[in-house]
């Protein structure tokens, strides 16, 4: 990710963005949105929150290696320690999520899905990749115009007219 301080440009350096380039990342966000929505809904019709639809996605598809601690959950879903321990609190009330200590150190806490948290997860996945089937192509045509209006932007003017 881009710090959030990059996002900001010195006057001399400010880079100019047209109203199709400002459209295109409308559009780009519009899409996100929608699909962001219906996931959202699709959670809360299956009794928890968007949030804690993520949780139980992140601990399923969480890279190789990695380990279902609140530490590494909170970091892929880029929540605070406290707030990732609370939504855990929420779904083990559920009965999505159980805490089990490691083998390898009593001490660590990792987080582990229950049968009835996998099958909510599969029926929530299952929504939603049929979901993309049918948005998917305009998120990603929206995304290749975004990327497409910005290539050679990212240089500044005298770079692009040494280029030439």
């Amino acid at each position: 990710m881009v710090p959030s301080d990059q996002f900001v440009y010195p006057r001399a350096r400010r880079r100019e963005i047209s109203v199709a380039g400002y459209r295109q990342l409308a559009e780009f966000r519009f899409r996100i949105r929608q699909f962001l929505h219906i996931s959202e809904e699709a959670a809360r019709s299956k009794g928890i929150e968007p949030q804690q639809h993520q949780v139980l996605l992140a601990i399923k598809g969480l890279p190789e290696g990695s380990r279902p601690t609140v530490r590494t959950l909170s970091e892929r879903l880029c929540l605070r320690h406290h707030s990732t321990v609370e939504l855990i609190d929420r779904l083990v009330e559920h009965r999505a999520v159980v805490r089990r200590h490691s083998d390898a150190d009593r001490r660590e806490v990792l987080i582990a899905l229950t049968p009835h948290g996998e099958e909510l997860l599969h029926q929530l996945s299952v929504l939603l990749w049929k979901e993309l089937r049918v948005s998917g192509p305009a998120l990603s045509a929206s995304l290749l115009a975004v990327l497409a209006h910005s290539v050679g932007r990212g240089r500044s003017h005298d770079e692009s007219a040494r280029e030439r």
